[in-house]
């Protein structure tokens, strides 16, 4: 038996049930909440795996159904008999669980039940702050989960996993599984928000910033400071960080979407990150005990916007191709042109694009971190020139002394090497 492969179903198994378990919860559910229904489903995938080590297997899995169906007729026969009756539905599934976690030590890795009951262990004793979890997750914040469930889970499966148009760089699958990796990233970004971003600071909020959009936390603090010009420093050292972050996730997503790339591209992103974050560090160290409340920040997984996304993922991806194939070289001039315009309002489309092209070994690695630092640059371009028409002429005075660090790195960079 594989245990990789026995991880893998029971973590999914376990999501699924924190996932319906979060629902009834917050739909304020007195049957199971978002402890009872994981606790059920590992239960049905334990049955199930040891179904498959006995001849007559059904049984088991009969016996496992039966034992969560005499919990719930128990339930509602308390619930007849009391007014307000407590009937004790983690305790009755945790017992069914661990009597198939013992059963599992016998015929499964034992590492394999150990985890389980470890996790139950954990699940039964972290109650309070699960529940506290779902207390401070609002009926948007339930929404933006379930809209990434749509996209990730009921969208990604049926598209074709095969490759489309004349160039051949179009792959539905591919495209859609970059919009979940994108969309991830910010729902990540979008519930710390959540947890800390109203109160978080100046640092914490471009951090919170950067992960969810930097280029709408350049729009919405250029605008303050616009209302308030003595917000033009901070708005200034929360765009620094935002954008800092970027380099973050330029990482993140080529060590998922191609590793072997992150080797050439890691030292000429770790440059412009040092530069674009050193002065902003600077400038907050004068102003670090300003408290800042944070943006009310936008869903980040609404459908329209990944469609958005795929689509100029697509987009990029194609131009880039086409303008290999009829340059007739890797290199050319007109692969920085896309690199430029495409990074003008987004880093993740050039990036995922240069990461795939990379992948497909159809670029070469000294051209893709060049690919990516001039979208890079194109991008602080954008934003300077969004915060002197948004924020005014102080903004763009402060944005500007400070993005010269970065963009004088990125220059250096592509005419020495």
């Amino acid at each position: 038996m594989d245990s990789t492969l026995l991880f893998q179903q029971l973590g999914i198994s376990l999501l699924l049930g924190l996932l319906v378990g979060l629902q009834r919860e917050h739909a304020a559910s007195t049957m199971a909440g978002m402890r009872t229904f994981p606790l059920i489903t590992v239960l049905g995938t334990v049955s199930a795996v040891l179904a498959g080590q006995f001849h007559l297997g059904g049984l088991v899995m009969a016996a496992g159904l039966m034992g969560v169906v005499a919990v719930l007729v128990l339930t509602h026969l308390q619930k007849i008999r009391q007014p307000d009756p407590d009937p004790g539905n983690t305790t009755n599934v945790a017992m069914l669980l661990m009597f198939s976690v013992g059963a599992l030590l016998v015929v499964a890795p034992m590492e394999v039940a150990v985890a389980i009951g470890g996790g139950v262990a954990v699940l039964l004793q972290f109650k309070p702050e699960l529940h506290g979890v779902v207390r401070k997750l609002g009926d948007e914040d339930l929404k933006a989960i379930m809209q990434f469930v749509l996209i990730t889970c009921i969208v990604l499966p049926v598209l074709p996993d095969q490759k489309y148009g004349p160039l051949k760089v179009f792959n539905p699958h591919e495209t859609w599984l970059m919009v979940v990796l994108i969309v991830g990233m910010s729902l990540g970004g979008y519930i710390a928000y959540k947890f800390l971003g109203r109160n978080a600071g100046i640092l914490l909020g471009g951090v919170l910033g950067g992960a969810i959009s930097s280029t709408a936390t350049t729009v919405t603090y250029s605008r303050r400071a616009r209302d308030d010009r003595n917000n033009a420093r901070t708005a200034a050292i929360v765009i620094m960080i935002a954008s800092t972050v970027v380099y973050v996730r330029i990482l993140i997503e080529i060590a998922v979407v191609a590793p072997d790339f992150l080797k050439a591209v890691a030292l000429p992103i770790a440059v412009l990150m040092g530069l674009t974050l050193a002065p902003g560090l600077v400038v907050w160290f004068r102003v670090r005990e300003q408290s800042v409340a944070m943006p009310e920040q936008e869903n980040p997984t609404q459908l329209k916007s990944a469609v958005v996304f795929g689509l100029m993922y697509a987009l990029v991806l194609f131009a880039l191709a086409a303008a290999r194939h009829y340059q007739g070289a890797v290199g050319g001039e007109g692969l920085y042109v896309v690199a430029g315009l495409s990074g003008l309002t987004d880093m993740d489309a050039i990036t995922l694009s240069t990461a795939r092209m990379f992948k497909d070994a159809a670029l070469d690695p000294a051209d893709g971190w060049r690919l990516i630092v001039v979208a890079a640059m194109a991008n602080l371009v954008f934003k300077a020139t969004m915060a002197g028409v948004l924020g005014g002429r102080v903004l763009l005075q402060k944005i500007a002394i400070l993005f010269a660090f970065p963009m004088a790195g990125g220059l250096a960079m592509l005419l020495l090497f």
